[in-house]
């Protein structure tokens, strides 16, 4: 299996006068990987997409696509990547198939092979029963899917899908999210979106960036345990408070708690472990042998959007 990176950015920077949209940004994309790109507004991942998609010159710094420069190879890198912006500019007056035909003969494909590949994305994107559709009457969903048909025509080995899911109901998100978990199977995929629990079930890795920097990098986990001083465990037990707080602070793994009276003669105890451990298991063994009675016994950890904003609570700037 090839596991030359199918992105490769190194140092990347660029500025729009005295603006740094982007400062000395590195990282890396592997075959087969979703990454989540993520960010809040104005913190340069549109302008990191459009730069690996050859829309625009960075200031400095180097970015391969598949082996390729963006910037002295920008016909090969543009072969190789399938982009599909956030606010898609389809043409509303033509027919599903015919727009799909028109952007492959766009990319190069002719004959046989444009037939067969515009087949293909129909059928991989859920879009034969609309072929003929015109593009103005179809849902949003299906506008996105259309887009992500036109990304996918001349089969390239990476995605970079700004905000795919805007605009979508649920169940739409649900299906897209499903088509692109399918689609990396073959191809690396850059997707951006301001869902976070989107990214957190459809990503393999992300990357928060903030003011032109990425501020964190890994998996969901591997960001939670950077973060795992604010884990909690929480349990209800029905004992009396002096004993639970003598219980507690007595437990060397146990770096703080909270007790709050909960219904019945019930307390509720949010316990912090050191190193963010799982202590479930000692926290059942203390309340069986004393005796206590225990209804509820939860581990939580930082959901991606508790790390995300963590990361990025300072002054934010609008795209």
């Amino acid at each position: 299996m090839d596991s030359t990176p199918v992105i490769e950015v190194s140092k990347l920077t660029k500025r729009f006068g005295r603006v740094t949209a982007v400062e000395d940004l590195s990282f890396s994309v592997a075959p087969r990987e979703i990454v989540g790109f993520l960010g809040p507004n104005g913190a340069g991942k549109s302008t990191t997409m459009r730069i690996l998609s050859g829309f625009l010159p960075a200031t400095s710094g180097t970015a391969r696509v598949a082996g390729f420069d963006v910037f002295h190879q920008s016909t090969e890198v543009r072969r190789r990547i399938g982009y599909m912006p956030e606010n898609n500019p389809l043409p509303l007056d033509m027919r599903v198939r015919e727009y799909l035909k028109f952007r492959a003969r766009l990319k190069g494909l002719q004959g046989n092979e444009c037939r067969e590949r515009v087949d293909t994305v129909q059928e991989m994107c859920g879009l034969r029963d609309v072929a003929r559709r015109i593009i103005g009457t179809l849902s949003k969903g299906f506008r996105q899917r259309v887009g992500l048909a036109d990304a996918l025509v001349h089969d390239p080995p990476l995605l970079i899908l700004d905000e795919p899911t805007i605009g979508l109901d649920p169940n739409q998100i649900r299906t897209l999210r499903q088509l692109i978990k399918d689609l990396a199977q073959r191809r690396s995929v850059l997707l951006s979106s301001h869902i976070l629990p989107e990214v957190e079930m459809t990503c393999t890795r992300v990357l928060i960036m903030h003011r032109g920097r990425v501020r964190a990098a890994g998996t969901t986990a591997d960001l939670q345990g950077a973060m795992s001083g604010g884990n909690q465990i929480v349990a209800e037990i029905l004992a009396p408070e002096d004993q639970l707080r003598e219980c507690w602070e007595t437990m060397p793994e146990i770096t703080s708690f909270n007790l709050a009276p909960s219904s019945g003669d019930y307390f509720r105890c949010a316990l912090t472990p050191a190193n963010g451990a799982d202590l479930r298991d000692r926290v059942y063994e203390e309340t069986r042998e004393r005796g206590w009675r225990l209804r509820e016994l939860t581990f939580t950890r930082h959901s991606l959007e508790d790390i995300f904003v963590h990361l990025t609570r300072t002054e934010r700037t609008d795209d």
